[in-house]
């Protein structure tokens, strides 16, 4: 079953007078149960395609399906109620409220679909290694315990969709491990995982590798 569809993207930025072409007709299909990397450098729109995936940014082309339903070009109504159903987001960064304790953070996350399960937030955040960390804020954290905090809050509202920029950076072995465990574990439950990484460890996990550069997958170059 198809989740989630981008069809012939594009996306461009303007630098004064260049034109930075971000996508360049990108397409793909993530399926229910898979995982599925894009890999690539610094600035071959790895990020820019997540967040048109995501209905954050909107491409200049193309559209974005989501379990049967057009994002792009929607009312942003429309757009955030999508998400709420359907995604856990992560970015590389503003995840977080910056006034709000981990714990603090999930909790928001989830209550918005209705009541927190406090044991829930409580375990996760305890996979995830930073239980002793839970009642700090944001700024108090290190990279690597922002990252994994933020991937909690992705996670908070149990979403069929995964969202994730660089979700193993800064982290250490042992974080990373329990990371691809709880993505892998997520994949299985029926969700699946879109997710942007340079993390070979990650990426071989994944069902399907997809490459890309400048704009474009290189299987489609």
């Amino acid at each position: 079953m198809v989740v989630l569809e981008a069809r012939e993207l594009y996306r461009f930025y303007h630098s004064g007078d260049e034109e930075v072409k971000a996508l360049r007709g990108v397409s793909v299909c993530i399926e229910a149960r898979e995982m599925v990397a894009f890999i690539g450098p610094s600035g071959s729109g790895k990020s820019t395609l997540l967040m048109c995936l995501a209905g954050l940014d909107e491409p200049d082309g193309g559209e974005v399906i989501v379990f049967g339903k057009r994002m792009t070009r929607r009312e942003e109504q429309f757009k955030t109620a999508l998400r709420s159903r359907s995604m856990g987001i992560m970015l590389q960064s503003n995840n977080l409220f910056a006034h709000l304790s981990v714990t603090q953070n999930v909790h928001l996350a989830q209550a918005t679909l209705g009541n927190a399960d406090a044991a829930w937030i409580k375990s996760t955040i305890e996979q995830l290694g930073i239980a002793s960390r839970a009642h700090a804020l944001p700024s108090e954290l290190s990279g690597g315990e922002r990252a994994r905090a933020a991937l909690a809050v992705a996670l908070a509202r149990k979403p069929k969709i995964l969202i994730l920029d660089e979700p193993t950076g800064e982290v250490d072995a042992a974080a990373e491990t329990a990371i691809l465990d709880m993505l892998q574990q997520h994949c299985k439950q029926g969700g699946a995982v879109v997710v942007a990484t340079h993390n070979e460890a990650l990426a071989k996990k994944a069902s399907r590798i997809m490459p890309i550069k400048d704009g474009k997958f290189v299987n489609d170059q």
